[in-house]
């Protein structure tokens, strides 16, 4: 056996089902184990890292801060937080402030305790709970986890944090019958990630907000997997034509390091005040001056084009895959999920000997989210691959 996969076993709470090589290195959209055998990788660390590997300004801005402190702490003004925290701001066409966190359920925790504030701030006692939908997935923590319809994930952590309903996702009149007075958040996600890459409806999402509106409930969006050029759009919301309240991201915001952040308006800033909220870690001056070059160079109109070109290069490609397995291809972007009419785990083991990363939504759907960077020619061997391992599985 391994040698690290020997100390990982005798010592790592095994929390994880991980495949038998250690990874190494990795150039571009490609990863190298310990025994010198290349990935392609189609899964980018779950969304993570949208400029791939060894990224030459990225490597640069590390080597410029290995001399500098990496924290400070939030007791004290840091440079980097306060450019990073203007460039999200400038991209961000509803947001006046930002609050950055450690991950994504961090995040979307935060969400919580900053509507809340805001409910009880203008409207008084009662007006506490939180609507999420069904197949939603907003983290671990206790509060996200609350707000994750997952009997898997839940039953063994109960109770939850009270205070959660649930609608049908895209279903109009579910969310009507769920959104009312006693409401302060509604928190859905632009494009659902672990459910399965599902889209939310452009007139799914233009009711949601109406509904918040109407019953002075803050929309809270979940862009921690679709947020940051995922979908072809800086944010995923972007062409639903319509402007959120809070908006929470993380996963590709740092290049790979921890960070999480919250966008909210000037309204819901207000109410919060020093001591209402904190974290140590968050929004250090290294990971903000990675975070920095992650979103000048994405937000970058002729980025996002290639991200839009490429993604529906990448979904006209699985199409075109003569498989009786495949079931539809949906998504935005470089954001896919494969419908198939078998268990994807499988496949996804197979692609290891094949020389590929995959990733499932679920058990039936396979989930394609690779840097942002991937070339057409990486997506013409990416789909070459699937379609073998498709054969191979039946």
């Amino acid at each position: 056996m391994n040698r690290t996969i020997e100390l990982e076993q005798q010592n790592v709470v095994q929390a994880y089902a991980r495949p038998p090589f250690v990874l190494e290195d990795g150039e571009g959209v490609w990863l190298q184990d310990s025994s010198g055998k290349q990935y392609l990788d189609m899964v980018s660390g779950i969304a993570v890292n949208a400029l791939g590997y060894g990224d030459p300004e990225i490597a640069d801005t590390l080597r410029d801060h290995a001399s500098k402190p990496f924290h400070y702490s939030n007791l004290y003004h840091s440079e980097p937080m306060a450019r990073l925290a203007a460039r999200l701001v400038d991209a961000t066409p509803f947001a006046d402030r930002v609050h950055f966190q450690n991950s994504g359920s961090e995040s979307n925790e935060a969400a919580f305790k900053f509507a809340r504030k805001w409910a009880r701030t203008h409207y008084g006692e009662g007006k506490t709970n939180i609507v999420a939908f069904s197949g939603a997935f907003h983290g671990r923590t206790m509060g996200a986890l609350a707000a994750t319809p997952r009997p898997k994930y839940q039953e063994p952590f109960k109770p939850l944090m009270p205070g959660v309903r649930f609608a049908e996702f895209n279903n109009l009149e579910s969310a009507a019958e769920a959104i009312d007075d006693s409401v302060c958040a509604v928190i859905l996600e632009p494009v659902q990630g672990e459910g399965g890459i599902y889209p939310a409806s452009n007139e799914f999402m233009v009711a949601v907000r109406e509904l918040t509106r109407k019953h002075n409930a803050l929309m809270v969006l979940d862009e921690v997997q679709c947020g940051v050029g995922r979908t072809g759009a800086f944010w995923a919301y972007e062409p639903y034509g319509i402007l959120p309240d809070v908006l929470c991201a993380a996963k590709p915001l740092a290049a790979g390091l921890p960070i999480g952040a919250v966008l909210v308006t000037e309204r819901v800033a207000d109410v919060i005040h020093p001591g209402d909220h904190g974290t140590t870690f968050a929004g250090g001056p290294l990971v903000t001056s990675i975070a920095d070059v992650v979103v000048r160079r994405v937000s970058d109109s002729d980025f996002l084009t290639h991200v839009q070109e490429t993604g529906a290069y990448l979904k006209e490609r699985l199409q075109e895959i003569n498989s009786p397995h495949i079931q539809g291809v949906r998504g935005r972007g470089l954001m896919l999920g494969v419908q198939l009419d078998i268990p994807v785990l499988p496949l996804v083991q197979a692609g290891y000997e094949h020389g590929i990363l995959l990733l499932n939504a679920g058990s039936d759907v396979l989930r394609l989210i690779p840097p942002l960077i991937v070339t057409k020619a990486e997506v013409d061997l990416a789909v070459d691959r699937i379609a073998t391992l498709l054969i191979q599985v039946e």
